[in-house]
């Protein structure tokens, strides 16, 4: 279907609301009914949520497109997508998040999500046989939208992978969770998606980082520092395994690239005038 588990159950639970709450189906609805009951979703001011009531509009899209029939069909409301740049870090703030952790295998984590751009359950579904240190590329397979992609792999995480495997002998999986632990579960033998975003938490804490961090914010920030470094965005786009270059372009406006880096006129005053007030 091209969407994501949890995608998929934020539309099935609002539609089961609205079933509930007419005792019906909302395709057996008419428009004004289904009208009345998203004016009352916004008008709540605590619960529901906003995210719920689009939650709610986009789970009702995606059952009026199965049925193959028009938005229209139930006047739904247009949603207009929040324009909101990333959160990025700085390389120094990376660092210190590398260097806060007192665990190789977290070590690891925080370098393969940033040094390879990788979305969590990316990271998770790594495979010691996906890790080719000879060619210094790692193979990601079936990305977003059953993608297959290669990213390379820089020499430093690859002499810390090493060493890792050498000394965990993690087996099929690169990252091992333990069942019942903050990384595994009982019925999954991979570091599970919460183990994998308390990693990044604690390093940003550890790290003094005062950002808003989550596990995504590493993939941000691998793009923009790219970006930064002077590769061009079509390879960046290839490496994140985006779809359209469009959704690349976004990092076009918070990467600062040379050699015409934006910079303030404080700059350039206290240049001219700091000197003269000495």
């Amino acid at each position: 279907m091209g969407r994501s588990r949890k995608t998929l159950e934020d539309y099935i639970r609002p539609i089961a609301s609205i079933s509930l709450h007419f005792g019906r189906t909302p395709l057996e609805l008419d428009a004004e009914e289904v009208q009345e009951y998203l004016y009352g979703l916004q008008r709540r001011s605590k619960t529901p949520s906003q995210t719920y009531f689009k939650h709610t509009v986009f789970g009702l899209r995606f059952l009026l497109k199965s049925e193959g029939l028009p938005y229209d069909y139930l006047l739904l409301p247009e949603i207009k997508k929040e324009r909101k740049l990333p959160v990025v870090l700085s390389k120094a703030e990376v660092w210190r998040m590398l260097c806060s952790l007192k665990l190789l295998k977290h070590r690891m984590l925080i370098g393969l999500l940033y040094g390879c751009g990788l979305r969590c359950f990316e990271a998770r579904n790594v495979r010691i046989r996906d890790l080719d240190f000879d060619r210094m590329v790692l193979h990601v397979i079936q990305g977003k939208n059953r993608k297959d992609r290669y990213v390379p792999l820089s020499k430093y995480l690859i002499r810390g992978l090493r060493k890792y495997i050498d000394s965990e002998q993690p087996g099929e999986w690169l990252f091992n969770g333990q069942p019942g632990g903050r990384g595994g579960g009982d019925f999954d033998s991979r570091y599970s998606q919460r183990g994998v975003q308390w990693v990044v938490k604690q390093a940003a804490r550890h790290a003094g980082v005062s950002k808003d961090v989550h596990v995504h914010t590493l993939r941000h920030t691998f793009a923009t520092h790219l970006l930064e470094d002077g590769l061009d965005i079509l390879t960046v786009k290839e490496l994140l395994g985006h779809e359209r270059i469009e959704t690349t372009m976004v990092y076009l406006h918070v990467a600062r690239s040379n050699p015409q880096r934006a910079f303030s006129p404080l700059d350039t005053l206290f240049e001219q005038w700091g000197r003269v007030q000495k």
